[in-house]
């Protein structure tokens, strides 16, 4: 008769899981054994929260829940960012915790840690599981509420003697389910308003980029030719190479962008999450917000839509292009500020001064990745200059974390999508404060024999923290550290360093590492003066009334 712990893994089977992330402790040790057995490979970290950024960076590529596993108390709170992470950024993912015996215990309450209730903040669920025979269920709904709208993580608490206790159970077959499209009155509504538009702007913000919704995002936009900008998580679900790209809203309000965007009569959200920062603030009195997308919009000082279409992106977008379609003599009006908005955001791309400068960086980067090559950063001052300055072509190319905006999550989002994407370039960016948050998994990368490159920018410090500080006026204070030598502590790894001494030695550095393959670290010094004198004294010059965007 199979255990509890043997359920588990033939429901996890069924649901297609392959991998599984994570430190398993004393109380999985049940659910290693099944899983040496089964055909699930136990992809060991080397500390938890690395685990919950892949399984979450997982479920954010496929569209299916990735799965991690720790053991109880400490290694299960090791997974409360990862978890936090997925929640806000709307990532399906599978926690599994261990616990000790909840029949009976000899060991009183060593260790144990109500992991439930204090997960139940940052998951859609999480729930112990007290009989093995009910497992498969367990399973099955665990991954059904995962993946429905809003995805999000799930946990399951799994005590050892539950996973040791012999059972019988059925498991339980998926089926698809398909999320009805958008009410015909509704249609109806939005395609009047777009109809009156005189100069409709469309946006495209993180749902728009799960992985089902992407394919009719470009036919809406090419149909409708309706020019269009994207928040920080929606680049890359239409083309950015397209002649009707508008730009990226890295800031709030001031930025090239937003010359578009204030002058817009009608902005189309599709896919707005409000877990991102504005992309724009509301409030102009001739200015319409028509929100499209899974779930009705959050209400919120700066973003309450005068009207909502709700239901599956694609066919309801197909349906609303329908009723469009060569009727938009006005859908062009803000083309005209296309080419002003990229020049000035391409500013300066070339300099050659050193340091490097971010536009500098930004450009040799897309130069050495191909159109589906895949960029993971890390949350740093770097993140606002990609979100502005590189062009995506592919969705879901350029993974960055405009939600929770957690450090550490740029070397295990770009192990799990080189672990997807063995074939394509996958490179991680990082501040040197981020990377050192989870630099251990460089041990993990080569473990694995992954292709990788990791680009370290090394400046020093916590250097979008002290810049927002010089800004703000305080003292230059607490912000600064030193680096181990990058070269060699990649090298203690196993993996090989790199260190650029010039401008003009980065592209070829990069490409010889792609070349090589294996894993890289390439550190580069990086000067952020440009921070202020573009994103500050440039903007300055621009409007009146400044006030520098965080």
């Amino acid at each position: 008769m199979p255990k509890g712990s043997d359920l588990l893994v033939a429901a996890l089977e069924n649901e297609g899981v392959d991998r599984i992330f994570g430190i398993p402790g004393e109380e999985n040790l049940d659910v290693v054994e099944s899983l040496r057995n089964s055909k699930i490979e136990l992809v060991l970290t080397r500390h938890e929260q690395a685990a919950s950024f892949m399984a979450a960076t997982h479920g954010r590529l496929t569209g299916r829940p990735g799965v991690c596993l720790s053991t109880l108390g400490p290694g299960a709170l090791n997974f409360s960012t990862g978890a936090a992470y997925a929640h806000l950024g709307a990532m399906p993912m599978i926690i599994i915790t261990g616990q000790k015996g909840i029949l009976s215990s000899r060991q009183a309450k060593f260790q144990i840690v109500d992991v439930i209730s204090s997960m139940k903040p940052i998951t859609k669920m999480a729930r112990q599981i007290v009989s093995a025979s009910s497992i498969p269920s367990i399973v099955r709904d665990a991954f059904r509420v995962a993946t429905e709208e809003r995805p999000g993580p799930v946990l399951l608490e799994l005590p050892e003697d539950i996973a040791s206790e012999q059972a019988e159970a059925h498991l339980v077959p998926s089926h698809p389910i398909d999320i009805p499209v958008a009410h015909p009155a509704a249609i109806e509504r939005a395609a009047a308003m777009i109809l009156k538009a005189k100069r409709p702007l469309i946006m495209l913000g993180a749902a728009a980029s799960r992985p089902r919704a992407t394919g009719e995002l470009g036919g809406f936009v090419q149909r409708t030719g309706i020019p269009f900008f994207t928040t920080q998580m929606g680049k890359g679900t239409v083309a950015g190479g397209t002649d009707l790209y508008m730009g990226t809203a890295a800031l709030s309000e001031r930025d090239y962008v937003h010359e578009a965007i204030d002058r817009a009569d009608l902005i189309i959200a599709i896919g707005h999450d409000t877990i991102e920062k504005p992309p724009f603030f509301m409030g102009q009195a001739d200015q319409k917000v028509l929100h499209i997308s899974y779930m009705p919009a959050n209400v919120e000082q700066v973003y309450y839509p005068d009207a909502e279409v709700v239901g599956d992106l694609g066919p309801t977008l197909k349906l609303l292009a329908e009723k469009l379609d060569g009727k938009l003599p006005n859908a062009g009006a803000l083309l005209h500020l296309r080419e002003h908005i990229l020049t000035h955001i391409g500013d300066r791309a070339g300099e050659d001064r050193f340091p490097v400068t971010p536009q500098r960086l930004v450009r040799d980067v897309r130069r050495v990745i191909p159109e589906d090559g895949i960029v993971c950063l890390d949350n740093g001052m770097y993140k606002i200059w990609f979100a502005r300055n590189y062009r995506t072509y592919v969705a879901n190319t350029l993974l960055l974390d405009n939600a929770l905006a957690t450090m550490g999550a740029g070397l295990p989002s770009a192990m799990m999508a080189a672990m997807l994407y063995p074939n394509r370039r996958v490179m991680a960016v990082c501040g040197d404060g981020g990377f050192m948050m989870n630099s251990q998994e460089m041990e993990t990368a080569v473990r694995l024999k992954l292709n990788l490159v990791v680009l370290v920018l090394d400046d020093s410090a916590y250097g979008m923290i002290r810049w927002k500080q010089a800004v703000d006026k305080f003292a230059d204070y607490g912000m600064t550290f030193n680096n181990p030598d990058f070269v060699l502590y990649a090298k203690s790894y196993g993996a090989t360093g790199h260190r650029v001494e010039s401008v003009n030695d980065l592209v070829p550095t990069l490409d010889r590492a792609f070349a090589a393959g294996g894993v890289h670290l390439v550190a580069v010094p990086i000067d952020y003066s440009e921070n202020t004198r573009v994103l500050v004294d440039e903007l300055r010059a621009k409007v009146k009334d400044f006030e520098p965007a965080e």
